[in-house]
């Protein structure tokens, strides 16, 4: 080996931006990888659900600009994960589009290879069938739950790009992707510890958001070598130290030690962070335990229902005094007036009570009740037009209600929009988060090569 490995890392997310300023440093370090994670479940199950992305075509074009020219200028690799920000095939299929936008508009010719993640339904109930999948107690797993699943997709390892990387991909997208696989594929790749590749990736896969002051819009550059790695933030405002960087080594993670992925996890036993001048952080001691089998972990979600949300403010202190017995007795109204005509088992109301426990409910630890109060009522249904229904119902409801101490005989609300409610289209949950056990850790993830794109499909 001996030549360290440089990896730039544009921004947290595809689409989130960053500073050219940022970006040109990076480029002049010479970085023998391009590498961006694109998305995450963190915004919730609609994104899959629906196959729409979370992130704002515009802004992925523009971050991809840089990143494509950056690439061929370089003649270095560019890896892409987690395309659309779920990573099925719908969103694959957009960022694609992008890519081809961008190699046409500027001239740009490359290897590209497209690996997708989204799995079959007949796979996923074969697995099930053969009992392949590990339990999740907060999800049970069943055949009629993989048939609710609008998409399921696998998180892959670093193992599809390597094998992409062997066939000579200079542009590789792919699917929903372990965050720091694009990161680690290319030096495991050329040799390097698995261990210290993977534990690079997940300093790298939020870019400077390991930094201080941290952002996920700012670049990062990492430096692997044999028995280390090390990291900086690109833009001189920024610096990592040694509790930055251990800090978001546990971003996410439940155990301090143990960091699970596919095929393994990481070990942080004897682990070190030691501060390299005023910006820089060195890692050393990371280990790569495998598993006896591979798992992959897979993500369905399910529509279940339509919503409509109704948003107002409270300021009499009376009204905010008794707001747990209105609204308790505001449902209680709503399913007597439809009652026989909706089964209230079929819909959710909802009502978050911003200024007094809104985000956390009954799990804050400091309950607070402020002068005012920042209201969301949430009805869903089965249908878009029950859900305008008993939301209209609930918000005219709760504006006229004559509660104990009442004062003024006018509406209980204000409302900072009109109209006041909005119809929010379909809901989706996640209801598969489960683990399964495969023997080939490539071979769920199909591959497709366009040599020499240059933006125009060859039976165009």
């Amino acid at each position: 080996m001996g030549k360290e490995i440089k990896i730039l890392s544009p921004t947290a997310i595809l689409g989130y931006g960053f500073p050219r300023s940022s970006w040109e440093k990076g480029l002049q370090a010479k970085p023998d990888l391009i590498a961006v994670d694109g998305g995450s479940v963190d915004p919730g199950p609609f994104y899959l659900g629906s196959g729409k992305s979370f992130t704002d075509r515009s802004g992925v074009k523009r971050d991809l600009r840089y990143m494509l020219n950056g690439a061929v200028e370089l003649d270095i690799p560019l890896l892409i994960g987690t395309a659309g920000g779920a990573g099925a095939d719908s969103h694959l299929e957009w960022c694609r589009e992008i890519i081809a936008e961008i190699a046409r508009e500027d001239g740009l010719k490359f290897d590209l290879a497209v690996i997708g993640a989204e799995i079959s339904k007949k796979k996923v109930r074969d697995w099930y069938r053969q009992g392949k999948f590990q339990e999740n107690g907060d999800l049970p797993i069943n055949e009629e739950e993989i048939d609710k699943a609008e998409r399921i997709v696998a998180q892959m390892g670093s193992e599809p790009f390597i094998n992409a990387l062997k066939e000579g991909a200079q542009v590789i997208l792919a699917g929903r992707a372990y965050d720091p696989s694009v990161f680690a594929a290319y030096p495991i790749w050329k040799g390097y510890d698995p261990a210290l590749a993977l534990h690079l990736g997940k300093i790298l896969e939020c870019a400077a958001i390991a930094s201080e002051p941290g952002s996920g819009r700012d670049a990062m550059l990492g430096i692997l070598g044999e028995d280390y790695f090390q990291v900086e933030p690109l833009n001189s405002k920024r610096r990592c130290t040694p509790t930055s960087v251990a800090a978001h080594t546990l971003y996410e993670k439940k155990d301090p030690i143990h960091l699970p992925g596919p095929g393994g996890e990481l070990n942080l036993e004897e682990t070190t962070f030691k501060a390299i001048g005023e910006r820089q952080v060195e890692v050393r001691g990371t280990r790569f335990v495998p598993t006896p089998s591979y798992f992959l972990k897979l993500e369905g979600a399910k529509k279940t229902g339509y919503r409509t949300i109704s948003i107002a403010g409270v300021r009499d202190p009376i009204m905010i005094r008794e707001m747990d017995n209105i609204i308790r007795e505001v449902r209680a109204e709503v399913e007597d007036n439809f009652q026989g005509d909706i089964d209230p088992s079929r819909f959710h109301l909802l009502f978050r009570t911003y200024g007094k426990n809104g985000v956390m409910g009954d799990l804050e630890p400091a309950p607070f009740e402020g002068h005012e109060l920042g209201l969301v009522i949430e009805a869903v249904a089965p249908t878009q037009a029950w859900a305008d229904t008993l939301c209209s119902f609930a918000r005219s409801t709760m504006l006229h209600y004559g509660y104990a101490g009442r004062i003024s005989t006018a509406g209980n609300l204000a409302f900072p929009y009109s109209p006041s409610d909005f119809s929010g289209g379909a809901v989706y949950e996640f209801n598969i988060h489960h683990l399964v056990e495969i023997e080939d850790p490539a071979g769920q993830f199909p591959v497709k090569f366009s040599p020499g794109f240059e933006g125009r499909d060859p039976d165009a």
